[in-house]
């Protein structure tokens, strides 16, 4: 069964990029979007996980493409124009993910 949670989590991995898209791209807001979603393959690396789902799971640390060392490239290919939306659509996902560990760990925003 899909929680709420699940459904907002999923929510936020879409509308956050739209909302860079639109707000710092606006030109060209539609191929950032597309860009940006495109990153969400980055989810592949969960097939490696046994098993590939697990709900009280925190993704950052754990799957190969969401460790601390690939987050430091996702940065640095933020900060390179060629490679900018991908990165930027990288720590996106990264942030909407850690925003799940947090809230899995009690944490709470005030």
């Amino acid at each position: 069964m899909i929680s709420l949670s699940m459904v907002i989590h999923l929510a936020l991995h879409a509308l956050l990029p739209l909302a860079i898209a639109w707000l710092f791209f606006r030109g060209s807001w539609k191929r950032a979007w597309v860009i940006m979603l495109a990153t969400m393959l980055v989810d592949l690396d969960h097939l490696l996980a046994d098993p590939i789902f697990e709900a009280n799971r925190c993704s950052i640390g754990f799957h190969p493409l969401h460790t601390y060392t690939a987050i430091g490239a996702y940065l640095l290919m933020s900060l390179w124009s060629p490679t900018r939306l991908v990165g930027l659509g990288l720590l996106v996902h990264m942030l909407v993910d850690a925003s799940d560990c947090w809230r899995m760990s009690g944490f709470a925003m005030p």
